[in-house]
């Protein structure tokens, strides 16, 4: 568990309700402590599929017959699944976020503690990196996703300040970047802005909350009856996302679609209630003081329009 300390790996694992000859997903493998512990509950015909396109996690594979791990992004899954002949599973498990372990390698330039190059790519072969945002990218651009990813109220001034800043040279590693922006970092907060500012780019970076947005409208189409979902997130872009998805089958301000009789066809209902990690699991891995693990199920008689 060096790679990565699963965080609330039983409640997650046990919300899914497993049957021992179901077909379950884990779209978010890294260290694989989720699939083993549902290859626990899994008999002799279960299956289990994992999804994770950092090319690190592919060195966890489990030796299972009844395991298979998928090196791609987790917002092709339909796709993927229907490759290896799966049209319906019966739980989906999400462990969103970085891995401890994408932070602790230095050179992926996750966290802001190390002078590296900045890359922030959870796929190294994506295209867009930290460094292409950082010293490509508009001013107004920048200044949108510092706002609405960070949720940093002087994004537009701090957006202003790197452009000038690179005008004069690349930004093209973590303390530059830190350097050019040291006269926000108020020495009391400055861990937490600078990581409002490292969240923000490691978003765009990813597509983190476009890809968590693909991933949740193709659920429902997945599961089987009373199949289950179970979502752990660790910022609250991430969690009202899935909230919102869970009430009501959309995103924003939208509102779902309704018959002719104004009924709504809200695909998922609520499991419980809202999963945090103990006093004690925090206290033994300070990367699950943010989680929040939700759960549905899908409701009975939901027809896909």
């Amino acid at each position: 568990m060096s790679y990565h300390k699963s965080v609330l790996l039983e409640q997650s694992v046990a919300a899914l309700n497993i049957k021992r000859d179901g077909v379950y997903i884990d779209v978010t493998f890294g260290g694989g402590g989720h699939s083993q512990e549902i290859l626990k509950h899994l008999g002799e015909k279960g299956r289990l599929f994992a999804f994770d396109q950092d090319p690190d996690a592919l060195q966890n594979k489990i030796n299972d017959e009844r395991f298979v791990l998928i090196d791609q992004n987790f917002r092709f899954i339909t796709r993927f699944l229907r490759f290896y002949g799966v049209q319906k599973v019966d739980g989906i498990l999400a462990d969103l976020g970085v891995s401890s372990h994408q932070f602790d390698v230095v050179e992926r330039g996750f966290s802001t503690r190390f002078d590296v190059d900045l890359d922030m790519r959870m796929n190294p072969k994506s295209e867009l990196s930290a460094k292409k945002v950082i010293n490509r990218y508009s001013e107004e651009k920048l200044a949108d996703i510092l706002f609405l990813y960070g949720e940093l109220r002087n994004a537009r001034v701090l957006a202003r300040t790197i452009v000038l800043a690179r005008e004069k040279q690349e930004i093209k590693t973590s303390f530059q970047l830190k350097e050019v922006l040291q006269q926000f970092l108020i020495k009391s907060k400055e861990h937490k802005i600078l990581a409002q500012i490292f969240q923000a780019i490691r978003i765009e970076v990813n597509q983190e909350l476009e890809a968590l947005k693909e991933l949740l409208m193709q659920m429902p189409g997945l599961l089987n009856p009373a199949g289950r979902i179970s979502v752990i997130s660790y910022h609250s872009l991430e969690d009202r996302l899935v909230k919102r998805f869970i009430q009501t089958g959309v995103f924003g301000k939208s509102e779902p679609e309704k018959d002719f009789y104004g009924n709504t066809n809200e695909p998922l209902k609520k499991v419980g209630k809202l999963i945090v990690p103990s006093s004690i699991e925090i206290k033994q891995n300070n990367r699950a003081r943010s989680a929040k693990l939700r759960v549905a199920e899908l409701k009975e008689g939901y027809v896909e329009s």
